[in-house]
């Protein structure tokens, strides 16, 4: 019989996107195929302590399900490259720029990949003006204002007046020494998963966030029981195309590897998308909808599990 292959699952961590990294990871332990992987869960505690010490020796390649600051922005994947061990997901630097709102927007930019306009500024600078509206008056609202390093929707508001302006870059300041506020656009909001390494990743079918609110908040993502995407989405074929086709400049536009999420604004009356950002680990729960869109594509989430794995050890050359 052939010896399975050892795999550690980190998931939890210091980030706000504790609990969702906990669900994500148990949906991977769950559906890790026994006959080939032994998996190994390791939970990292909201103080960032680690109940065993990561070695070469206890794993033979890592699965970081985790979300948001220090899982997602490349301090946990340069760790890991540090010891040597073959990990699933993009490496330190897409992970650093897909993380840092500020810094992904200007990736894209420099690759004339259309995002919304948007302004940033850190606390500092927030703090000393004497005159907010001139910080935003280029944006008309609604605006949304999120801190720069962040995900899962932690930290974001939906503001239309200064006093709703004032709390919300407040809320964001909770999480971060940067904040970026966006325009808000009538649109529909869509997304497209990325799959590959450097020179070959692949494009799921786009799908379409149902959106009941004003926009798709923390609840509704992660604790309705509301099935939040349709996918495929219902769209034109060169809308669908386009899509596909934005995701992998996205990935290639931050030097991503492995898997990504993309998310987009499309303006039907005009027919614009614009990338909102680009997620390189997406939420790996049970209604996932990275998933679901590979699912739709040919791609249960099984092979798709061992996929990322054989992806892993094809960067590391094991």
């Amino acid at each position: 019989m052939t010896q399975r292959l050892r795999v550690a699952v980190l998931a939890g961590g210091p980030s706000a996107e504790h609990e969702v990294s906990l669900q994500s990871a148990q949906a991977v332990l769950n559906a890790l195929p026994r006959d080939l992987y032994e998996p190994i869960a390791i939970i990292i505690d909201r103080q960032g302590r680690w109940p065993v010490e990561l070695r070469r020796d206890l794993a033979d390649v890592v699965f970081p399900v985790l979300h948001g600051p220090f899982g997602e922005d490349g301090v946990l994947q340069g760790h890991l490259e540090t010891l040597g061990i073959p990990y699933v997901g993009c490496g330190v630097l897409a992970s650093a720029v897909a993380m840092d709102k500020v810094a992904m927007r200007r990736a894209f930019l420099a690759e004339n990949i259309p995002v919304t306009p948007h302004v940033w500024f850190t606390e500092h600078e927030w703090r000393t003006t004497t005159d907010l509206w001139s910080v935003v008056k280029s944006l008309d609202w609604p605006m949304y204002v999120k801190p720069a390093n962040m995900g899962s929707s932690i930290g974001i508001s939906r503001v239309t007046s200064m006093e709703e302006l004032r709390a919300g870059v407040e809320l964001a300041f909770t999480h971060d020494r940067v904040v970026i506020v966006e325009q808000g656009v009538n649109a529909r909001e869509l997304i497209c998963g990325v799959l590959g390494g450097y020179d070959d990743p692949l494009a799921s079918v786009p799908g379409e966030l149902n959106v009941r609110g004003a926009w798709l908040d923390y609840e509704a993502k992660y604790l309705s029981r509301a099935d939040i995407a349709t996918i495929p989405a219902a769209l034109p074929e060169r809308v669908a195309e386009d899509a596909r086709e934005l995701a992998l400049r996205a990935f290639r536009a931050i030097g991503g590897y492995g898997l990504s999420r993309v998310d987009f604004l499309y303006e039907q009356d005009t027919g614009r998308l614009y990338v909102l950002e680009i997620n390189t680990m997406p939420g790996f729960t049970p209604r996932s909808v990275y998933a679901k869109s590979w699912a739709a594509s040919g791609v249960p989430y099984r092979d798709l599990l061992r996929r990322l794995i054989d992806l892993a050890f094809a960067r590391s050359g094991s």
